[in-house]
């Protein structure tokens, strides 16, 4: 990179972190979301708005991507202690099997009574099931909830991912099951081994972080072991085409129930994760492309109305399972946001069926940028929400 380039990309880098303060301020006095306000910024500086940044500066999107996810997946594995698991764990995870499946079913319904073909129907309604994780635990992390409601919320993003990979597996196999059988089987065998492939790496390399922690003092060793951790654990599980958000999940889970002192890894994480997840969310918003929306509108018109539709019969339902009919209208709801996730299980798509790879990615990556800024925003009002009426 030559000195002038360089020195655009700093100068790019301290305006970014610059501008994310007024931000903040901005989020305080209107209580919108930080991550939409982020978003925001993204698109009023991208190609769509004012062009401001430097080409560049979308080629450090992947890396940014990936870096901030695997922390937030790794903080939020962390969550699975013990105590939380005995009370919450396997109802947790039939509630995240509810949402993700009603909303699946919803989107392949709906786009197939609309007249879209079955391969689009079934991959954008897998594609559906995906939540942002590094939204929604950001979002509760600023408004400050507390108590079940938000904890169900957190766990739900926590696992979801896991059977959004099956579902995408699933309906991948179904499509390719049509052109060739040997394909639908390859499918459902990747499918399987992305899972299975997760978890081992998270556990490999969460037993070692877990028997580490606690037995070096606080401070810069126990950030240089988690950051090392978090990182490695990306890596790897982009090396072998493993999901790395479930293997970071998977890590934090295992140091969380492991660690003698299982909270330093993650105060060393959560020390440093802001700064990554605030370029995360204004290079997401950079990246929308005005002739990206034209290609797809109307499909991605119905895509969203579907997403929101299944959202909300998918948290009614999972509200009901929970036993918990208080939380019927707002689980659903607080579930819209969507990003990197959903992106990337859209690029694995488009490469084994290229025939309607563009109208799915072109598709995702839109309505990904509409529920990252609006979804943020429902999900505060549903958490002040059940505040407000939990102190009643």
């Amino acid at each position: 990179m030559e000195k002038e380039q360089f020195a655009i990309v700093l100068v790019s880098l301290g305006s970014i972190f610059l501008a994310s303060l007024a931000v903040d301020m901005l989020g305080r006095r209107t209580r919108l979301p930080r991550v939409t306000l982020l978003l925001l910024l993204g698109v009023v500086v991208g190609p769509v708005g004012l062009d401001l940044l430097p080409a560049a500066s979308l080629d450090w999107f992947p890396f940014i991507a990936h870096l901030a996810l695997v922390m937030v997946a790794f903080l939020l594995g962390g969550e699975l202690t013990p105590g939380f698991l005995r009370g919450h764990g396997w109802r947790l995870v039939g509630v995240s099997g509810v949402v993700v499946g009603v909303t699946a079913l919803v989107l392949m319904i709906g786009l197939l009574v609309g007249g879209w073909p079955v391969e689009i129907a079934l991959l954008l309604g897998a594609i559906a099931t995906s939540t942002d994780p590094a939204a929604v635990s950001d979002v509760v992390r600023e408004a400050g909830a507390k108590g079940d409601f938000p904890k169900t919320l957190l766990g739900i993003v926590a696992i979801d991912d896991a059977w959004g990979i099956l579902v995408v597996s699933l309906a991948l196999a179904a499509v390719l099951g049509m052109q060739s059988p040997d394909a639908a089987r390859l499918a459902v065998l990747d499918g399987l081994l992305e899972l299975g492939g997760a978890v081992a790496v998270g556990v490999l390399l969460g037993v070692p972080i877990a028997l580490l922690s606690g037995r070096v003092r606080e401070g810069e060793p126990t950030l240089a072991e988690a950051l090392g951790g978090v990182v490695l654990c990306a890596g790897l599980s982009l090396f072998w085409g493993v999901s790395y958000l479930l293997a970071a999940m998977t890590m934090g889970a295992v140091v969380a129930n492991l660690a003698r002192h299982h909270r330093r890894p993650f105060r060393a994480i959560e020390g440093i994760e802001w700064p990554f997840m605030l370029l995360f969310f204004v290079l997401s918003g950079a990246s929308l492309r005005t002739g990206l929306l034209a290609e797809v509108a109307l499909l991605t018109s119905v895509y969203i109305g579907l997403r929101v539709l299944g959202r909300i019969a998918g948290g009614w339902a999972g509200a009901g399972l929970a036993g918990q009919p208080r939380y019927a209208r707002s689980l659903g709801i607080a579930l819209l946001p969507q990003a990197g996730v959903a992106i990337g299980m859209a690029l694995v798509v488009s490469e084994h069926v290229p025939d309607v790879g563009p109208e799915i990615l072109g598709t995702t990556v839109t309505a990904t940028i509409f529920f990252e800024i609006f979804g943020p925003i429902l999900t505060r009002r549903e958490l002040d929400q059940i505040g407000a009426h939990a102190a009643d």
